[in-house]
């Protein structure tokens, strides 16, 4: 019903063109899932026979950990007089083990929410803004394991990308808020990516992701990444031994916004730290996909807490129909609703302006009129 509303509201003949490409398209992904599964067991082989392939029974069978989602998304309303700039992160538990007494009563969060004069930098700003606020609420949740939804290197480039943009972008709640708060940032980004505490464990899971480390080292076929392959490779139980993540091809930089040579100090100790970062792949259950988990090298190199992060995934995994793990899978769907809250805010915000104002209301109504509306996560 869905699709045919859609069609209905396109021109037939431009209707007709693009189920005809979808036709070829099919066949075109059909001719490589093919290729896929002509070699799936050489290479399986291949996996094995390098003791890349282990089960996670060779761990044993640790306690059942606590566990924590962390996710964000950031929202710019484009006003006719200024712009509606918001961002949120939220923390979800995941499911109590049976033997748990504790528990968060209801989930953690922190948000942002500004006008802010009209700039293309604004997304990119509020975007490392974000970040920071999902770091600051992953470091402080109580739980054994806490998973981000994203690569750990994610953080890094956006913020990176708001340092560059603040000289463009000017004085403002943003640039204030984002400069006030990068020393947190470092902070909790080094504690996240070192992960000194035996009983503590950060992971990054991003469910997209364009890196090749296995591909690469075994030659794999370029248009596949890493998780489609091992996706159909891997049993359930199974995952691949830790392994370096891949380097970009140039240095990893972050600007520092003021010249301090604290803040400097945690910047180089962030990035030697995104260096030593590993990542392994792993597959619950038959009917999910391989999980792609980034962590800290302190983590990937102990047996005691790797079983400790399979054990808890395997829990949180174990809804057939939800491809990720449970508490991701909810500030995922949480944090999506900030987009369609902003009208509601921008709303609220025009009736006050409406109680305060003697002059022709429709004025108001014009300025705060709502013409693109960008978001993220």
């Amino acid at each position: 019903m869905e699709n045919q509303t859609v069609f209905s509201q396109l021109p037939e003949a431009l209707v007709d063109e693009m189920l005809l490409k979808s036709e070829k398209i099919g066949e075109e992904l059909f001719n490589s899932f093919m290729k896929l599964q002509k070699n799936k067991e050489e290479i399986r082989k291949q996996l094995k026979d390098k003791g890349i392939l282990k089960n996670d029974s060779d761990f044993g069978y640790p306690g059942i950990p606590t566990t924590c989602g962390v996710d964000g998304s950031y929202v710019v309303e484009r006003l006719l007089s200024t712009d509606l700039i918001a961002c949120a992160a939220v923390a979800i538990e995941g499911l109590a083990p049976p033997s748990e007494t504790r528990y968060w009563q209801k989930p953690n969060h922190l948000v942002f929410i500004s006008p802010e004069r009209h700039n293309p930098s604004s997304g990119t700003v509020i975007r490392g803004i974000m970040m920071g606020m999902e770091f600051n609420l992953a470091v402080k949740a109580p739980h054994d394991v806490v998973m981000l939804d994203g690569s750990l290197t994610t953080p890094l480039i956006y913020m990176n990308q708001a340092l560059n943009s603040l000289p463009d972008y000017g004085n403002g709640h943003l640039s204030e808020k984002l400069t006030n708060e990068f020393k947190e940032f470092l902070i909790s980004y080094k504690t996240i990516i070192e992960a000194p505490r035996t009983d503590k464990l950060w992971v990054g899971l991003p469910k997209y992701t364009t890196r090749r480390e296995l591909g690469e080292k075994f030659g794999w076929p370029s248009y596949y990444d890493d998780r489609a392959i091992l996706t159909s490779l891997l049993l359930p139980g199974e995952f691949t031994v830790p392994i370096r993540l891949e380097k970009p091809e140039q240095p990893w930089h972050l600007k520092v916004p003021l010249k301090d040579n604290e803040l400097t100090k945690l910047r180089d100790e962030v990035l030697t730290g995104i260096n030593r970062l590993c990542v392994v792949y792993y597959r619950p259950h038959r009917w999910t996909p391989a999980l792609r988990i980034e962590m800290a090298y302190s983590i990937a190199t102990n047996r005691s807490r790797l079983a400790i992060l399979f054990q808890g995934l395997k829990y949180q995994s174990s809804t057939a129909g939800i491809m990720e793990p449970y508490p991701l899978y909810l500030a995922d769907r949480m944090v999506k609703h900030l987009g369609s809250a902003i009208p509601a805010f921008r709303q609220t915000a025009t009736r006050r302006m409406t109680e305060l104002y003697s002059g022709d209301i429709s004025e108001i109504f014009f300025n705060m009129h709502g013409y693109r509306t960008e978001r993220g996560k």
